[in-house]
């Protein structure tokens, strides 16, 4: 990086903090797949005696988990010959069967084309039955949810699609999603603070080590080491689209270790060849910049900002998380905020976010 480039990127940083479109963040940048920049700042909640951010402060990464945990899941079902991306969901599903979902395909669900709507308050439903019951009556709504579009004709980002996802995962396993990804990837790659949330389990952590979210109106108080999606804490604290939690660091552990896989320097956790075919945007929609499971930049207004190749791959978390990694100028970046605390009506964080990656781009040379 140039010279001062540290002070650039955390007075813009600190600028974030005090325009209040976070109180806290974790910013770290790789290029060529080592770290040049790992920057903490502000605080894990707003007060005068909060704890400070430190690099391993744990952060609700929200839509993350799709890209982290759900994605990987699949692609390694895939490799193994236990599922195929055109599979029809009524081949794994039996409840699907003679419905209108029956055709919806696994590449129609990871690249948002399913026919899906965005999202639903399932959870002021699901709340009417007894806790171990909700898993089950989330997928029960999942088969009987209209479509909103015939699949494969149209793109919605969906939560829906994941939830149904992890569902698929968890046939196709044998076992559910939170302990499948944590064997197949979280313990062999050594992660410590990267895990699913469960209504019913400590983590094991402080509440100062994480960073808070929102005071959830529906269940009435700040949350703090608590999943923030009311759909994942309805049924547990997660599921295929939300309810992962870790750390700047481990996070870049994960996108590092597709980063290798699909540069073809690894083999053993995926196919480099898989992994490149969900690093694609699929086309099969006009105007949808959906790969599988990844984004990729739109051509105008992306929050990758300017400088981010054609060839980059992101996603953004709810809670103000998000990873973008350009594959032809080997660059990720990983920025972790708690833009929703204390309340989901901040959007500040629409503006940052594309003015810290043109910032890094244009610190690295790489703004052309």
């Amino acid at each position: 990086m140039k010279k001062g480039t540290d002070n650039r990127i955390k007075s813009l940083i600190e600028q974030g903090i005090s325009d209040k479109a976070f109180s806290g963040a974790l910013l770290l940048v790789a290029q060529g797949g080592k770290k040049i920049f790992f920057q903490e700042a502000g605080q894990v909640l707003s007060g005068p005696d909060a704890w400070p951010v430190k690099k391993d402060t744990i952060f609700d990464l929200a839509s993350l988990t799709k890209v982290l945990a759900t994605m990987p899941a699949m692609m390694w079902l895939i490799d193994h010959e236990k599922a195929e991306l055109d599979q029809p969901l009524s081949e794994i599903l039996t409840p699907i069967q003679h419905t209108d979902k029956e055709k919806i395909t696994l590449r129609h669900l990871l690249s948002h084309t399913s026919g899906f709507a965005d999202w639903k308050p399932f959870y002021l439903e699901l709340q009417r039955h007894r806790p171990f019951e909700r898993k089950r009556a989330l997928r029960d709504l999942l088969v009987n949810e209209p479509l909103a579009y015939v699949p494969g004709t149209d793109f919605i980002y969906s939560d829906l699609g994941f939830m149904l996802l992890e569902w698929v995962i968890e046939e196709l396993a044998g076992e559910p999603l939170d302990q499948f990804v944590k064997s197949i990837i979280f313990n062999p790659l050594n992660l410590n603070r990267t895990f699913f949330y469960k209504n019913m389990e400590q983590p094991g952590f402080a509440k100062n080590e994480f960073a808070a979210t929102e005071r959830c109106a529906w269940r009435g108080h700040l949350l703090q080491g608590e999943v923030h999606d009311e759909n994942a804490s309805a049924v547990g604290g997660f599921s295929g689209h939300s309810g992962l939690f870790g750390t700047a660091e481990e996070t870049f552990n994960i996108v590092n270790l597709l980063r290798t896989h699909y540069l073809g320097q690894r083999k053993d956790y995926f196919k480099p060849g898989t992994v490149k075919k969900f690093c694609r945007t699929q086309g099969l929609v006009n105007g949808c910049t959906r790969a599988l499971g990844w984004d990729t930049p739109s051509s105008h207004g992306s929050s990758a900002g300017r400088y981010f190749s054609p060839n980059s791959v992101g996603h953004l978390g709810f809670t103000g998380t998000s990873i973008w990694m350009d594959l032809e100028k080997d660059v990720i970046a990983i920025l972790l905020t708690n833009r929703i605390h204390p309340t989901r009506e901040n959007k500040k964080i629409r503006a940052f976010r594309p003015m810290i990656h043109d910032t890094v781009m244009e610190e690295l040379g790489l703004d052309k």
